[in-house]
């Protein structure tokens, strides 16, 4: 296999500043809409990258549940290893790897968690099944086997038959971005590229745009 074989021609379309929304999550907005009407799967995964206590980074794939004025929402363990790092390192970066319709979005940002109330509301939205699995996973530690897994999910649906907690170490983080970079392929690799900067003053809404070399 050569990989130096594999690439293909960007052709769907430039950005230009034109065609931006002087604020990024209008701009995220848009980009959104555009990309569920084009019935790709799992519209809502993003890439979460955080920093452990070694300085290494880590990165894995969390779902989006919320995009709004306030940042970008998911929810987890809070006793998992992203949430560790979190706790030790609240800068973070997320990533929109839509490069089957040629975009990109890259957020840079700060994490807070989101509060009980928005948590609970959630977590009750999910699946009957899904709060169980929260429940029964003691998320990033190690398992001997996974029958020790099934075994404690069954333990936790009959503890909770029906109406199921929110439990403690569970909720949401929220991630208020610094930066939002949003990717156009292009062709001949002159791709579009464009990034939002908060600022507190002498910006529109209080953004900052400029574009980028590819």
């Amino acid at each position: 296999m050569n990989l130096h074989d594999f690439r293909r021609q960007y052709q769907q379309g430039g950005l230009r500043r034109h065609d931006l929304h002087i604020d990024p999550m209008l701009q995220f907005e848009q980009w959104f809409n555009e990309l569920l009407v084009s019935d790709v799967p799992d519209p809502t995964a993003m890439v979460l990258a955080t920093v452990d206590q070694n300085q290494q980074a880590n990165q894995r794939i969390v779902l989006l549940k919320k995009a709004d004025q306030g940042g970008f929402t998911f929810f987890t363990n809070y006793k998992s290893a992203k949430s560790r790092d979190i706790e030790l390192n609240n800068l973070v970066s997320l990533h929109f790897p839509w490069h089957f319709i040629e975009r990109q979005v890259i957020v840079s940002g700060v994490v807070e968690k989101v509060s009980t109330d928005e948590s609970e509301a959630y977590f009750h939205s999910r699946p009957q099944e899904s709060q169980w699995a929260a429940w029964a996973s003691s998320q990033s530690e190690p398992i001997d086997t996974r029958q020790q897994l099934i075994d404690r999910y069954a333990a936790i649906q009959a503890q909770y038959p029906n109406d199921i907690p929110l439990p403690d170490f569970w909720g949401g983080y929220r991630v208020v971005p610094k930066t939002v970079e949003f990717w156009q392929g292009g062709e001949h690799r002159l791709h579009d590229r464009f990034i939002y900067s908060r600022e507190t003053e002498n910006s529109t809404h209080g953004w900052s745009i400029q574009r980028l070399a590819p």
